[in-house]
């Protein structure tokens, strides 16, 4: 069903406003530059109306209205995504939840937090880890908000051990683009009680329905972590290593791979050195277990294996000075390669574990062949990479071009070895041509159906995903 979509005028402001107090609506000129666009994509829109909600109840209202007048609505948390999911391309009425972020409940018996959508990650993991507890997906982008992470399936570094977000939401609040407001999930462990309508909520990006609230899985939060900073003579030799580490069965918590140059980035933006410059290639390593002992028989013998795999040397990071000086250039390398450039765009392929060494390879040439900078690092050891194009001294058309004649040749390779569009970012509005490419006519069909049996008319995050 193709709907016209109704322009917000005066009238539809006075009912938003009857919803809620004018201190947390902003029209026009009131609406802030960063409502207009997230982090990284290259999609610029403003919104019509911001609203800052409190509750479900008030999104109910307000969706209700929407639906019955044919206004698009894009839900929006911190704007910290990388493909213009929480840009309001059709402009209309964005949904702002940051203020939605109070924690509601830590079920120790269950081993369960129930929180808002606007809870930072950060916040999420202090809350807990001061119960001595622990919620493992990790991704890069601490600021991000639970419903955020939710929304994409942010997957982040210890998806190697402990799997990604979708693994760690037990129950879901959402509010559907009628108004109708609706439970998914819980507490239960298992549950084979129809279609699981929860985990077609997780990674949806806001297109289904709006999350309000969330049960999360915690896990007991383990006594001992420890990394291993290893170098090699090239990237390739690096992640070649990976697949023998996940077969020697001794699996760390996080395998990430990093080159000299990245490396480099991050020092210019934190003013510091890293710890080792032996090498222009590393592997950085975690495992993490409750003792000492247990963690240290796990990473010897994982250390064996780069050994044999030809690492030049093994730097065992056991202090949390040591730790914070690895993991703070770690966290540091987006904002190292945006400050290295005027401008970006990422590719945030998956493949298979086996496959990571033949497309870091093949971003080499895709670098020489098409004659622009890429630079990359990634979780090697769940087979997703970030790999960004960046524009350096080209012009605006130049650079449009030759991003252009990259992405298709990586997104092409990727698909190739076996692998998908994007491992954690998401699809949004930036990636979608690349995603109707690789899965062809019915795939899409089929998420189209499924977009129309939760909105019907599509005014919910329009343009994003299918």
């Amino acid at each position: 069903m193709q709907v016209t979509y109704k322009k917000i005028d005066q009238q539809d402001i006075e009912f938003f406003q009857s919803v809620m107090p004018k201190s947390r609506l902003f029209v026009g000129d009131e609406i802030h530059e960063d409502y207009s666009k997230d982090e990284l994509a290259g999609v610029h829109q403003y919104p019509d109306v911001v609203v800052e909600v409190i509750n479900a109840q008030e999104i109910s209202s307000l969706l209700k209205y929407c639906y019955e007048n044919n206004i698009p609505v894009t839900p929006r948390g911190q704007g910290t995504g990388l493909v213009g999911a929480s840009v309001a391309i059709h402009g209309g009425l964005m949904i702002s939840t940051v203020k939605m972020d109070h924690f509601l409940e830590l079920d120790k018996e269950n081993l369960t937090l129930t929180v808002e959508p606007g809870v930072l990650l950060m916040e999420i993991s202090k809350y807990v880890e001061a119960e001595d507890l622990f919620y493992p997906p990790d991704p890069g982008e601490k600021s991000a908000t639970i419903g955020g992470n939710i929304s994409t399936n942010a997957g982040g570094m210890r998806a190697v051990k402990y799997g990604v977000t979708r693994d760690f939401v037990r129950g879901l609040e959402v509010v559907l683009m009628n108004g109708d407001i609706i439970e998914v999930g819980g507490k239960v462990v298992k549950n084979s009680s129809g279609y699981s309508i929860k985990d077609l909520i997780v990674g949806s990006e806001g297109t289904l329905g709006v999350i309000t609230k969330a049960i999360l899985k915690l896990l007991p939060l383990p006594k001992v972590a420890i990394s291993l900073l290893v170098p090699f003579p090239t990237l390739e030799q690096a992640v070649e290593t990976v697949p023998m580490i996940i077969k020697s069965k001794f699996i760390p918590t996080a395998i990430e791979y990093m080159e000299r140059r990245v490396i480099k980035n991050a020092e210019d933006f934190l003013g510091k050195q890293f710890p080792d410059a032996s090498s222009d290639a590393y592997l950085l390593l975690t495992f993490d277990g409750n003792s000492y002992d247990e963690v240290e028989r796990i990473y010897e013998k994982v250390a064996e294996v780069c050994l044999e795999g030809g690492a030049l040397d093994i730097f065992i990071s056991d202090t949390q000075e040591r730790q914070e000086s690895i993991w703070s250039a770690r966290g540091a390398f987006l904002e190292g390669i945006k400050a290295s450039t005027t401008e970006m765009d990422e590719c945030d392929v998956v493949v298979p574990r086996n496959q990571v060494a033949q497309f870091v390879k093949f971003t080499k040439e895709v670098e020489q062949s098409v004659d622009i900078r890429i630079a990359s690092f990634g979780h090697a050891g769940d087979g997703n990479l970030h790999v960004y194009v960046l524009k350096d001294q080209y012009s605006d058309a130049v650079y449009k071009e030759k991003l252009g004649e990259a992405f298709d040749l990586l997104y092409k390779r990727a698909a190739e070895l076996g692998g998908h569009v994007s491992g954690e970012h998401g699809i949004g509005y930036a990636k979608l041509p690349y995603l109707r490419a690789q899965q062809g006519d019915v795939y899409m069909n089929l998420l189209k159906s499924i977009k129309y049996a939760f909105d019907p008319k599509g005014l919910l995050n329009p343009g994003k995903v299918c």
